[in-house]
């Protein structure tokens, strides 16, 4: 049983250029706890609505509440503070890390962003929960394989404890097998920590395995939205339809 709207996006419309829209009347709710599946073609909107959740871009017109509160009218010392519950895992592992940072200073950033000092035990136990030895403290990601690097990516972006994470195609820059790794392990920590995910990709069965429903966006339009099984076992539209048909099946 999942639990009352922790994220809701209300009619979010974003343009850009001479009204050309990305985005067209989105609405829909996240449950806390829950896990919902964002999914789409190339161009078709979804990193844009996932980054207007975050307010890191500014929708033209539209509401975002986080946990009942208005997050677009919200100040800059409440954003701050909002900020330390909601993050981002990107798509690729490899532009997301600085290259010149170790890993001691990548995961040690949030905590200095937020004003707050953070012990090497603590980086070290951050470390173990994605997998990796804490000896890994003192290397520079280009020492790291992809699939490595995405879970240093993952443990940074859980270093403050948020509630919300945005998972924008963490997995489509890996092989199957190291990201089928990847997935299993957001699922266990969002069992172990409660987390509320948003899930975006362009693989059907990934969003079946990992979601809760899922969201279909076409040409910066929701065209349908339900529970993964339903639409998966019986999409609506058509172009849904053309999704599941387009991704063969996965074994995780």
């Amino acid at each position: 049983m999942k639990g009352s709207a922790l994220v809701e996006a209300r009619n979010l419309v974003k343009e850009y250029g001479a009204g050309v829209r990305v985005v067209d009347d989105v609405s829909f709710t996240i449950a806390r706890g829950e896990t919902l599946g964002l999914v789409g073609e190339s161009g078709s909107g979804k990193s844009t609505v996932a980054r207007m959740l975050l307010r890191l871009v500014e929708p033209t017109s539209g509401e975002v509440q986080y946990d009942g509160r208005n997050l677009l009218t919200a100040g800059a010392r409440e954003l701050r503070g909002l900020r330390r519950k909601m993050q981002i895992v990107f798509q690729d592992p490899y532009a997301a890390l600085n290259p010149r940072m170790r890993v001691r200073e990548i995961l040690a950033e949030p905590f200095a962003i937020h004003g707050e000092r953070c012990g090497g035990t603590r980086l070290e136990e951050m470390l173990r929960e994605v997998g990796l030895e804490g000896s890994a403290l003192e290397r520079y990601p280009h020492e790291f394989s992809g699939g490595q690097r995405q879970r240093i990516n993952i443990a940074r972006a859980l270093a403050l404890r948020p509630e919300f994470v945005v998972l924008d195609e963490p997995v489509s820059a890996l092989d199957v097998s190291v990201g089928a790794q990847v997935v299993n392990l957001l699922r266990d920590l969002q069992r172990k920590y409660g987390l509320t995910y948003l899930f975006i990709s362009h693989s059907m069965p990934l969003v079946r395995y990992l979601c809760d429903r899922v969201a279909v966006m076409q040409k910066g339009r929701l065209v349908e939205l339900g529970e993964c099984e339903r639409v998966c076992e019986a999409p609506a539209e058509a172009y849904t339809r053309e999704l599941v048909g387009a991704t063969p099946e996965i074994r995780i």
